[in-house]
């Protein structure tokens, strides 16, 4: 695309710095409003500039992702009601041997379950558990910390449904659920298997705490003297409520409290059948949204079937569920989608891309490198989701001169190294500064994991896990 006029390139590039500004620095002095309020802004001055048509930006708002992103939020906290997490935080503390067993657990089990539950969602109620099994094992944070936040974001980057911008990706590319898995699972274990070993290197002598037989004589004691009951409650004891494991750590009354019983099949039930149930039915719908992605069907419109199908069930009024969808979310999404679009139409973009296209095809070790780097500075500069709108179908399009696998390669290379590069800084990515916020503000064993902390481990697993990962992507075919 050929620039457009100066006046155009120029007012679009200050809308766009905006975005870029508001996304970086949310809480920036002189305009205190936030990511969300921010991306209007830049939207508004899209058109208000004329670089965009209002036809144009309603246009460019992408239906089927939000779409998506609202369903996937709503199944989520079924999910958590249901006491999904609750299992996950069994599976990690059950018969944990010490400390270097329990990181690897928190690795592999949040990597896992963040593929399915998106990245967010995992560090939302995994940090203050993890806190509480590091504590009560006389283990430091910081390491299980790092291991969350930096598993989560590799997890994620499996499955189409992992992050926003693997959305963004499997919608624009077309590729279907399971090519998109196979397409990148190989990297994201290997990943996942490095940035564990890393974690342990790093942090061998801290993760020594207290054997599993101190602690149970620790307990013990505590007991024979009457202590017990004046002491923080243990992990074990906390999940034992599914309502303690929520966003923030506290659910409401969805599905664990106060099930409606206006229905006769209800009322002919006992208390625990009823909860039985719509725990059950909450997972077997959810396991179908999984086949139903892998056998190719919409992903939007299964995922908002579920969503439905879970309230419908569910017989109450869903509007304390509706009310924990991130609606600002959404909101950011539309403008961030205007605003790109518009930075677009600049031909900015275009012509960076076409500066740099020779020396970044898919088909060379080199043009990978380049390309790689690029991505991942831009990921950290720009955000994640930014860099794939603004280069996804520049490289597409580049990689479609080569041939049609290089086309799905670039766009799982793009999926790879956009969410590897997440955990570069504590800037970049979402789930990195849930961990870090959740961690300050824990009612129990308070952490603050700081920018410097986490950049003396990010710097080197980023380029570690981005490089090893490289060429396994694409390397099963289906």
């Amino acid at each position: 695309m050929a620039l457009a006029s100066v006046s155009k390139v120029v007012l679009g590039s200050i809308a766009f710095g905006v975005f870029w500004v508001m996304a970086v620095f949310p809480s920036v002095p002189f305009m205190p409003i936030g990511r969300t309020a921010g991306a209007l802004l830049s939207a508004v001055l899209m058109i208000i500039f004329h670089v965009i048509s209002p036809d144009d930006a309603y246009a460019s708002v992408d239906l089927p992702i939000l779409g998506l992103l609202f369903a996937t939020m709503v199944v989520g906290t079924y999910l958590k009601n249901a006491g999904m997490f609750k299992h996950l935080g069994t599976l990690l503390a059950w018969k944990s041997q010490g400390g270097r067993d329990l990181l690897c657990r928190v690795c592999i089990v949040t990597a896992l379950a963040s593929a399915l539950f998106t990245n967010d969602t995992c560090c939302v109620v995994l940090t203050e558990f993890v806190l509480e099994l590091a504590a009560e094992r006389n283990l430091p944070a910081k390491p299980f910390l790092l291991a969350l936040a930096s598993s989560a974001n590799i997890g994620s980057s499996a499955t189409p449904i992992g992050n926003p911008q693997n959305l963004v990706i499997a919608f624009n590319s077309k590729i279907p659920f399971p090519k998109f898995l196979l397409g990148i699972l190989p990297a994201m274990l290997a990943g996942m298997a490095v940035n564990m070993v890393m974690l342990l290197c790093m942090y061998w002598k801290d993760l020594a705490g207290t054997s599993p037989d101190d602690l149970a004589g620790k307990q013990m004691e505590a007991v024979e003297e009457g202590l017990a009951s004046s002491k923080t409650p243990s992990p074990g004891q906390l999940i034992k409520s599914p309502k303690q494991l929520t966003n923030g750590g506290y659910s409401s009354p969805l599905m664990t409290e106060d099930i409606s019983t206006k229905h006769p099949w209800f009322m002919q039930c006992t208390e625990e059948r009823r909860k039985l149930f719509l725990k059950s039915f909450a997972y077997i719908v959810t396991v179908g949204m999984v086949i139903a992605y892998m056998v190719g069907l919409n992903m939007s419109w299964t995922a908002i079937t579920t969503a439905i199908a879970l309230v419908v069930v569910d017989f109450r009024d869903a509007e304390p569920c509706l009310d924990k969808v991130s609606y600002s979310l959404l909101v950011f999404f539309s403008g961030m989608f205007i605003t790109v679009s518009g930075f677009n139409k600049t031909g900015l973009p275009g012509a960076i891309w076409n500066f740099m296209a020779p020396y970044s095809k898919v088909n060379s070790v080199g043009g990978i490198s380049v390309l790689s780097i690029i991505i991942l500075l831009l990921s950290n500069l720009a955000s994640n989701v930014p860099t794939v709108l603004l280069m996804g179908g520049e490289v597409a399009s580049a990689a479609a001169l080569i041939s049609p696998a290089a086309v799905t390669r670039s766009w799982l290379l793009l999926a790879w190294v956009s969410t590897v590069a997440g955990n570069l800084s504590l800037l970049g990515s979402a789930a990195n500064l849930i961990v870090c916020e959740q961690a300050r503000r824990a009612p129990r064993n308070a952490y603050d994991l700081t920018f410097w902390n986490h950049l003396v481990f990010g710097v080197p697993s980023t380029l570690i896990v981005t490089a090893i990962g490289i060429p396994l992507i694409g390397k099963i075919n289906v």
